[in-house]
């Protein structure tokens, strides 16, 4: 039942503060961050993307800018993590590059993941960074996010971005090999679990207080972030992350825990778009789309004949044949004007219709459910 690393098609790891900022110097752990980037350039050769959900901005400027103490006003993390980010970005650049990687850098907020319309542009961002074979190093915008619409930890976040990407394992690296029934720092009697297949009241229960140090996380957003991935079809784990090649360790067996993916997960959300969203209006397409759709692939703009209601990117519409059959619900990834131009056109014409190259689908088919009776 333990999943397997080497049959995941898309990672996320997240890597907290207290790993790769070392404590004494307040610099990256350069040496430890290359162990990292050499399990990543592993699983890149296989054929599996990467997306890296990195903290450690506010930690790496805090001693530059003179900013001691355990606590932090809202102002001074926001200055901290305008500095440290370069600092942060800086230092994944380099290892990465030194394994012919590129890293690119996305700051992102909670209404980042919240809007339906953001949400729509951060997942075409990531998805064109790893069709084009980058290494997107994502952390929380803190520098402008307020303490109201903020996650405060990238536990949650990384989860966010699991589940965005349809990402089929997220591993949380940390300063504990995974889960116990109590906080083993506090009693010794704790158990570690190896595996939960399903995150129950008992298991909420274990969350204890955060660690000390600059980790703004702790075990409860962990079984947050679990909940998050695993409804989502995702499956997660929790490993020690502070010893090297940690995510070669998990690969080989380490000690960690693992939660399991909810079966129902990967169609959960197909479920919401077919069952529960008012259509805002159609898209009529020919019979060679009809083919198309039946075997798999997204919705392009050359097999739609007209377009019908008022509608934006993101909203909910309906695919219908031209014998006026409803075979397909979608999220268009085009407004109701976009998508009457575009009507017919292949996607080196778009530039040109419209004054930019937007997204090759007009629903991708991650977007797109096909109805089973093919007249719902």
């Amino acid at each position: 039942m333990i999943p397997s690393l080497s049959a995941a098609r898309r990672i996320v790891i997240k890597i907290g503060s207290a790993l790769i900022v070392d404590p004494a110097t307040a610099a990256p752990r350069m040496e430890w961050l290359r162990g990292v980037v050499d399990d990543i350039a592993a699983l890149a050769g296989r054929g599996a993307e990467i997306i890296v959900v990195s903290s450690g901005a506010i930690a790496l400027a805090r001693r530059q800018l003179g900013l001691g103490g355990a606590k932090l006003r809202l102002d001074e993390k926001q200055a901290a993590a305008a500095v440290g980010q370069i600092r942060l970005a800086q230092a994944w650049a380099e290892t990465l590059a030194e394994k012919t990687l590129t890293a690119a850098q996305l700051l992102i907020t909670l209404d980042d993941t919240e809007d339906r319309r953001r949400y729509l542009n951060a997942r075409a961002t990531l998805s064109t960074l790893l069709s084009l074979g980058c290494v997107p190093i994502i952390n929380e915008n803190d520098s402008v996010a307020t303490a109201e619409i903020r996650y405060g930890d990238n536990d949650r976040l990384a989860a966010r971005v699991a589940e965005m990407m349809q990402a089929d394992m997220l591993l949380l690296l940390s300063d504990i090999d995974g889960l116990y029934t109590a906080d083993p720092r506090k009693n010794p009697e704790a158990t570690h679990i190896a595996l939960v297949p399903v995150i129950t009241p008992e298991i909420d229960a274990m969350g204890g207080d955060p660690p000390p140090g600059y980790s703004s996380g702790g075990m409860r957003t962990k079984l947050m972030a679990a909940r998050i991935a695993t409804q989502a079809g995702c499956a997660m784990a929790i490993a020690l992350g502070g010893r090297e090649n940690p995510v070669a360790a998990i690969a080989k067996g380490g000690k960690c825990t693992w939660f399991l993916a909810a079966p129902e997960g990967r169609s959960a959300r197909k479920n919401w778009i077919a069952g529960h969203l008012a259509p805002a209006g159609s898209l009529i397409i020919d019979d060679g789309a009809v083919l198309a759709l039946s075997k798999g692939s997204s919705l392009l703009p050359a097999g739609i004949k007209s377009v019908t209601g008022m509608f934006e990117r993101g909203d909910p519409v309906d695919v219908v044949t031209l014998a006026g059959q409803r075979i397909a619900r979608g999220l268009a990834a085009y407004s109701s004007a976009e998508a009457a131009i575009l009507a017919g056109h292949r996607s080196e014409d778009f530039e040109a219709l419209l004054g930019f190259r937007g997204r090759d689908e007009v629903i991708h088919r991650d977007d797109l459910v096909i109805f089973q009776d093919q007249g719902r």
